[in-house]
This record gives structure tokens, C-alpha cells and sequence, in this order.
């Protein structure tokens, strides 16, 4: 079959397979569940790199057209719903992050108990609806792998999660199925509007080549569907959900939740809300900016008077992840640009942070950093990781949180507009609160006295946590110094949306 030929259907596929083998195994067959475990996170990074050869390729080779690899396969006729596949340059960054995450969440999840085999069978399965809604181009289908993306958290955390993770599990799933049903609204709006012609559609691009949602219309299903997205976002008010989530989820989950199925948001954002609706965009945009400020600011704050480690990576990520909205909100290309770069390095430094998190409390039992001190002593090679960690988070240059940052403010400060000014200079203060929370919390783990005569015996990173954490590191790292590799996939990506949005003001 054609659909076949096309390399995107296989970040579906792998991971597909992956849990069908992981249900052939015995469930005492650790080597076994661990062997496949690695080998499809392995397969899925060496096609995201493949991937990325294979637009540079096409960009070298002249080719500017929004979107590469597309294809299109008729599945509900009725409703002209198709399995339309196509990525551009941020679908590509966004598969990249994806699998290195999902490398490296196998790598930490290695002693995982009880039940290793269920556990990575609902991870693999979240994966899939990751790797499907960045590949999607068809509204249906984006939305059917958002909700296969969503589902299995339920059980991630309610099983193998800690702490209060019955009620963390639930208010997580009932906030985002929540959003959901914004979202569908959305959906269901922008498809009966969809076409001037009488042919409704659920292509996006073709939804956006049509121009036929009318501006009266756009004024209702703009809110919808970036609320729909915002609260996977974590925009405020809808936030809550997320710091009680990522503090339950098992060491992985919270990697995969906060690196990658946060981003969902923002991409959804982007390529639904904003590429579709651009009149009300730029109408009512504000108000959602108004939103997004208050996340950067009060996300920040919020992590500065917490004592539990996940908690204020947490709200760490409410802050960095009110960064990318407020970044796309701003429309234009280098404020666009930023947000990118912002969903790479938080995705990267956020799993990091909880691949770090996780491999302290597996040892001290213990994420209170009143009841720890003293950490750089005992266990030096994941001192130096949360180290680095740290500083990306509040942007040190030469590390990703640098690059994103500045081109984000940077951007944002060239809107024309008083009132965008204004915000970003607020937003900028989140800089400075940044610092505090993070040099404060490593002083006390770090560098402070050992609270407890007990960590005095415990041991430092095993081979599988250093690979699992070295991985991140170095892509932090690349970013870091080399980030015009990255804008330079992106940078034409924003191009239609930039131009529509300029249109308007015409």
C-alpha cells in the first residue's frame, strides 16, 4: 500500500509494534520487557533523525513548500475524513524532542516496579498519540491521537504514581477531558465552515487555502479551541491540574507529560487556532495574552514557596510553558520563532529535571529539600546534572533556556503595540524569579549540610541513569550553542500564518 511508503505512518507503527511485543513477553521477563522497551525508543529516535536528514535534504534541494511528505488516505467517507499526514519544520523539532524523551524515559524507567510490562505498554501507547497528532494534518485524526495521548495517563500515574495519586490522576484526566470538549466544539465548528464550495473538509491546509470561516464565527471557535488547547498548556486559570499531576506521575511519565504532552498546547495553538482563525486571533488575541502573562509570573512566584522538588519543577513549567503562548500570541516570526525554541528547551531541561527528581527519591525517599543537604558530597554525577539542569531553566548562555528566552522577548518587544510592550517587560520578570527558586534550591540539595547521617551511604547515578540523563543533557547543550540549526528548520514554518495575520492589518 502507498501509505506505507511514507516514513511519517511509521512513528505510528513502531510504537504499535513495541506494544505488541511487550504483550508477548512474560511478565517475569524483565530482560525481555527492557530489551523491547529499548528497541522501539531506539528505532523511533534513529527515524526522527532520518526524518530531520530528509527535510534538510529537501530544503537544500530548494524546496520551500509548507509542508513535506504529505499524503492522504480516505478512512470515513461520509465526512470526507481522511488519514492525512504531513510535517513541516516545527512538526520535525517536535518529533525530534518526542523521541529523545521517550529514549530516555525507558533508560529511567529501567527498575520500574510493580508491573514493568503494563507500565511500559500504557507508555508506549501515549507515545503513539504524541508521535500521531505532530504527523496529523487532518483535524479527526489530530484529535483522535490527542485523546490516545491523554487516556493513558489515568492509569500512569494511578497505578504507578505516589503520594495523593488516585486524586492527582483524576483531576488531571477530568481537566484535560474538559479541554477536550472545548476542543471538539472547535472541531465540529470549523468543519461546518470549513468550505466555500459546499465540500466540507477536515484538512487543515486546505481549511486554511479555502478561507471560508466566517469572521462572526471565528469570534466563538477561536476561544474554543485555544482553551481547548490552553489547558493542556497549562494557561491560567485552567493550570491547576498539572503541579498535582507531574508531583504523583512515576519518574518517565512526568518526562513525557512535562516534555512533550504539554507541548500538544502549544502546538495546538498554533496550527488549529491560530493558523485557521487569524481574524479573531488578532481581534481578541489579546485576552489570551492578558492569560499567558499571569501564567509566566504567577507559575514563577508559585515555584519559589515550595519545599517538594516536583513541585516547583512544576510550576517551573507553568511559567516556562506560559512562555510559548505568550510568544505565538504575539504573531510574528522572531516572537514565533522563540516559542519553538522554548517547547525544545523545556522539553529537554523539564525532563531532565524529573529524571534527576525521580533518581533522588528513589534514594532518599524523600523531595523535601528541608530534609536533604548536602548532595553534591554523596552523589556528585546527579548534583552536576540538576547543576545543569538548573541553569538552562534560567538562562545561562550557552544552554537551550538562553536562546529561547531572549528570542522570545526579543521578539515580543518588536510588537508596535503599547500594550504588548508593557506585558513583556512584566514577563521578563520571571527571569529574575527563575534565579531565585533555582539557586535557592540548589543551595539547600546541593551544597547545604546533610540533614540526614543516613544519605551519607547512598550511591551515585547507575550506567542506565547516565545514559538516560546524559542524553538530555547534550541535546540542552546543543541547542545552547548551536541554535540557528534549529531555526533554521523552523524558520520558514511560520511564514503562512505571518503572512495572513499581515493581511488583516491591510
Amino acid at each position: 500500500m502507498e501509505i506505507f511508503s511514507n516514513i511519517l505512518i511509521y512513528f505510528v507503527i513502531v510504537p504499535l509494534l513495541t506494544i505488541g511485543g511487550l504483550a508477548l513477553t512474560s511478565n517475569k521477563g524483565i530482560k525481555a520487557i527492557r530489551a523491547v522497551a529499548v528497541a522501539g525508543a531506539s528505532v523511533l529516535m534513529v527515524l526522527a533523525i532520518w526524518l530531520v536528514m530528509i527535510f534538510l535534504r529537501e530544503r537544500g534541494a530548494g524546496n520551500q513548500a509548507d509542508m513535506i511528505l504529505t499524503g492522504s488516505w480516505m478512512w470515513y467517507e461520509p465526512l470526507n475524513v481522511k488519514l492525512a499526514l504531513g510535517v513541516d519544520g516545527v512538526s520535525v523539532v517536535m518529533i525530534l524532542l518526542s523521541a529523545f524523551i521517550v529514549f530516555a524515559g525507558v533508560f529511567a524507567s529501567w527498575k520500574m516496579n510493580p508491573l514493568p510490562k503494563q507500565f511500559f505498554l500504557w507508555f508506549f501507547l501515549l507515545s503513539t498519540g504524541v508521535f500521531g497528532f505532530f504527523i496529523s494534518i487532518d483535524l479527526f485524526t489530530m484529535f483522535m491521537f490527542y485523546e490516545v495521548a491523554l487516556i493513558p495517563m489515568y492509569l500512569l500515574i494511578g497505578v504507578w504514581g505516589s503520594g495523593n495519586k488516585n486524586y492527582s490522576a483524576m483531576k488531571l484526566t477530568l481537566m484535560l477531558m474538559g479541554g477536550s470538549a472545548f476542543l471538539m466544539l472547535g472541531i465540529i465548528g470549523i468543519y461546518f465552515h470549513s468550505s466555500a464550495d459546499g465540500q466540507l473538509t477536515m484538512n487543515i491546509l486546505e481549511i486554511a487555502k479555502n478561507n471560508a470561516i466566517p469572521a462572526s464565527w471565528q469570534m466563538w471557535l477561536f476561544p474554543l479551541t485555544f482553551i481547548g488547547f490552553g489547558v493542556l498548556g497549562a494557561m491560567f486559570p485552567f493550570h491547576t491540574w498539572s503541579p498535582d499531576g507531574h508531583a504523583s506521575a512515576p519518574t518517565a511519565v512526568s518526562m513525557l507529560h512535562a516534555g512533550v504532552l504539554m507541548k500538544l498546547g502549544g502546538y495546538g495553538c498554533f496550527r488549529i487556532a491560530i493558523f485557521l482563525m487569524p481574524a479573531a486571533a488578532q481581534s481578541i488575541g489579546w485576552i489570551f495574552l492578558l492569560l499567558t502573562g499571569i501564567s509566566i509570573v504567577y507559575g514563577a512566584f508559585s515555584a519559589c514557596v515550595q519545599t517538594d522538588l516536583k513541585y516547583i519543577n512544576a510550576y517551573s513549567s507553568v511559567s516556562h510553558c506560559g512562555m510559548v503562548l505568550f510568544a505565538i500570541l504575539m504573531f510574528n516570526h522572531t516572537a514565533m520563532t522563540g516559542a519553538v525554541l522554548q517547547m525544545l528547551s523545556h522539553g529537554l531541561m523539564t525532563a531532565l529535571f524529573f529524571a534527576l527528581i525521580g533518581m533522588i527519591y528513589g534514594r532518599t525517599h524523600t523531595r523535601d529539600i528541608r530534609e536533604m543537604g548536602g548532595m553534591m558530597h554523596i552523589m556528585p554525577y546527579l548534583g552536576v546534572g540538576y547543576v545543569i539542569a538548573g541553569l538552562a531553566s534560567l538562562g545561562l548562555p550557552g544552554l537551550s533556556g538562553f536562546a529561547a528566552e531572549m528570542t522570545i522577548f526579543f521578539g515580543s518587544f518588536q510588537h508596535p503595540d503599547m500594550f504588548h510592550r508593557v506585558l513583556t517587560v512584566a514577563a521578563t520578570c520571571s527571569i529574575v524569579i527563575t534565579a531565585v527558586y533555582i539557586l535557592r534550591v540548589v543551595a539547600k540539595l546541593l551544597f547545604g549540610v546533610v540533614q540526614d547521617e543516613h544519605h551519607r551511604s547512598l550511591t551515585d547515578a547507575t550506567w542506565e541513569e547516565r545514559l538516560s540523563t546524559a542524553t538530555l543533557i547534550l541535546a540542552v547543550v546543543a541547542i545552547g550553542c548551536f541554535p540557528n540549526f534549529f531555526i533554521d528548520i523552523i524558520r520558514d514554518s511560520f511564514n503562512p500564518i505571518v503572512d495572513a495575520l499581515q493581511a488583516l492589518k491591510m
